[in-house]
């Protein structure tokens, strides 16, 4: 066989899983090859041109720290950057980037294109190649045969989509990009099941006929940290993003136009976003909503193209035409595109193991939305993880399983294996029980010694972390200084604080509600040559201490379950006690152990207690 079609990793797909998948397998030795339907698609940025968010930003801090390539190039193709939730506490701090999406794209290619062990293919994938035991390979649409000792699946939303507008129908995929047609059979003959989801986008429109001034100014934050751990800065606010709401007539015009929309007609056969809906869905379900936000944002700084963010929709073209024009500022609306809804198939994502590779067929792995999710952000951490497990399959080691206690990217996992996923899945700060400690601050601290274990995290990379890592040592020990009642009471006065006849410490000093670390810096003129990034975080691990703490006793107690290992082979129809519907969904998921099987639906936690009795009377699990 030609060496051209022999890799150790092939990754089917180069949207955001994909890129991350293949640049881990490549980054870690393994030679990778990557199949796109259209090389055009590397990084493509098909919905919303930002990385970030809630919850979402936490992820791409996450996957830098482990050494993946997203927020890297964010920060290289950065427009605009803010902080969400800044009137709350740290626990939802979330960074968003509003990027430059061909950019984005293009930056992506090239990193590909430059990466040793990497190769690029623009090829549909048809099939899945295996023996019945461990997959082999992939067929393409076009003939060819490439063989792998690992597959990972990451194909977006591309799986037989279809793009809708009214009555308007086209089998293609986002952006009017080819399709993948053929896949989906195999993946039915491998076992998987199927299911049909559904998301879409709003319309993209001439900056030229939009009037800015009657909406409200959104500018950047300024000094904001970059994305990425390897950054000190980046440039920000190269462009404002803008605020605008619908009005009563637009409800109206979507009300009067409900029997056209493709949602309620039953056009639409997927199941949409429950957490991103359309704007005719939104106006449905929230009726009592006298208005929506609307965000406008620049798809790039060599177009005048500008997302509409809030008003994704199906509706027949002219009736967007309508509902846009209703809008304050976009009265003279020039449409470019229209806003589409887009349905694909995926998977149950149960099917998997939390490495990702699939239970029944070795070597095969699953990343991004053919999982059920929604987000770029979400496919990246996924192909990640998936990237880095199918090297580690290929030189038998143990796979990287993120705890719901390390990071949102483990709470993303988890919930996908463990529970499944009945609609677009999307991450949200609530969805993590540790989320103080799981702030995107620390996400180095979480993350980049188990990165550096599985070998992604480079020696340039692990030196930036040593460095804020002695910062905060070095910060923590000024921070235990005395300080006297006569040193401190005019700051004490000034911030509205109760001024005490007691010396304090200035750790002490910094855990008052209006003492910040910037007040002791300017007072006493301390902590000069630190990064920013470092007086935050200890800033953050000081004024939240007894939280802090208490979290951390129960994430011990959750590592107790964590730590009781269900063996592989175990027949839990044969363990009496357990009700019907726990012996049918532990068969199903095969928990690897205790704490997984207790956050299984249908699993109660007196099956827990039958589990544990199990284990015990087998002395297994330890």
């Amino acid at each position: 066989m030609d060496n051209n079609f022999e890799f150790d990793t092939i990754v089917v797909g180069a949207g955001h899983a994909g890129c991350e998948a293949a640049l881990a397998a490549a980054r870690l030795g393994k030679k990778t090859l990557v199949m796109a339907t259209n090389l055009d698609t590397i990084g493509y940025l098909a919905c919303n041109p930002s990385i970030g968010g809630t919850a979402k930003g936490n992820i791409v801090k996450e996957i830098d720290a482990l050494g993946g390539e997203m927020g890297v190039n964010t920060d290289k193709t950065l427009i605009q950057l803010r902080m969400l939730n800044r009137g709350k506490g740290p626990a939802v701090h979330c960074p968003r980037a509003q990027v430059d999406k061909y950019s984005y794209h293009s930056e992506m290619k090239r990193t590909l294109e430059k990466t040793p062990n990497l190769y690029l293919r623009q090829a549909e994938c048809a099939e899945v190649l295996h023996d019945d035991k461990k997959v082999t390979g992939v067929r393409s649409a076009q003939g060819l045969t490439y063989h792998a000792k690992t597959v990972v699946l990451a194909t977006g939303v591309y799986l037989n989509s279809r793009i809708i507008v009214g009555d308007w129908t086209n089998d293609v995929g986002p952006n009017g990009f080819s399709n993948a047609k053929h896949l989906t059979k195999s993946l039915v003959e491998m076992g998987f099941d199927v299911r049909r989801f559904k998301t879409g986008t709003p319309a993209r429109v001439h900056a030229r006929s939009i009037d800015f001034s009657k909406m409200i100014l959104q500018p950047g934050d300024p000094d904001m940290p970059p994305f990425s751990y390897l950054h000190d800065s980046v440039e920000n606010n190269k462009y404002d993003c803008h605020l605008t709401y619908t009005t009563a007539e637009t409800h109206d015009i979507i009300k009067s136009n409900f029997h056209r929309a493709p949602l309620f007609s039953g056009a639409i056969k997927g199941t949409g976003p429950r957490y991103c809906p359309s704007i005719e869905d939104k106006v449905n379900r929230f009726a009592d909503k006298e208005r929506h936000q609307i965000f406008l944002e620049m798809e790039g700084l060599d177009t005048d193209e500008i997302y509409v963010q809030g008003m994704s929709s199906s509706m027949p073209a002219e009736v967007q035409y309508q509902i846009y024009k209703s809008i304050p500022g976009m009265e003279k609306v020039e449409i470019m595109r229209d806003a589409y809804a887009i349905e694909y198939d995926c998977i149950d994502p149960t099917a998997l193991y939390p490495s990702l590779m699939y239970k029944k067929l070795d070597g095969l792995f699953c990343a991004g939305q053919i999982n059920g999710t929604s987000g770029y952000e979400e496919a990246a951490a996924q192909g990640l993880v998936a990237g880095i497990n199918a090297a580690m399959y290929i030189d038998g080691r143990e796979p990287l399983v993120l705890k719901r206690s390390d990071s949102y990217i483990g709470v993303l996992i988890d919930d996908l294996t463990t529970k499944g996923t009945n609609e677009p899945y999307r991450m949200m700060t609530s969805r993590a029980e540790y989320r103080l400690l799981l702030r995107q601050d620390n996400a180095d601290v979480r993350l980049t010694e188990i990165g550096r274990k599985y070998g992604l995290v480079s020696d340039e990379r692990y030196a930036v972390f040593l460095k804020k890592k002695e910062e905060t040592k070095q910060i923590n020990e000024i921070l235990e200084k005395q300080i006297k009642p006569k040193d401190f009471k005019d700051l004490f006065e000034r911030k509205g604080e109760t001024v005490i006849n007691n010396a304090l410490k200035l750790k002490d000093m910094l855990r008052r509600s209006n003492i910040t670390i910037k007040d002791l810096q300017e007072e006493y003129g301390l902590f000069g040559g630190f990064s920013k990034q470092a007086l935050e975080q200890v800033e953050i691990d000081v004024k939240y201490e007894g939280y802090i703490a208490k979290e951390k006793e129960q994430i011990e107690q959750f590592n107790k379950m964590e730590n009781k290992k269900l063996p592989d082979d175990i027949n839990y129809d044969e363990i009496s006690g357990l009700r019907i519907e726990a012996r049918q969904k532990l068969n199903k998921i095969k928990p690897q152990n205790l704490g997984q099987a207790s956050r299984i639906s249908g699993v109660s936690p007196a099956d827990i207690t039958v589990l544990i009795v199990y284990l015990a009377q087998n002395k297994k699990g330890e």
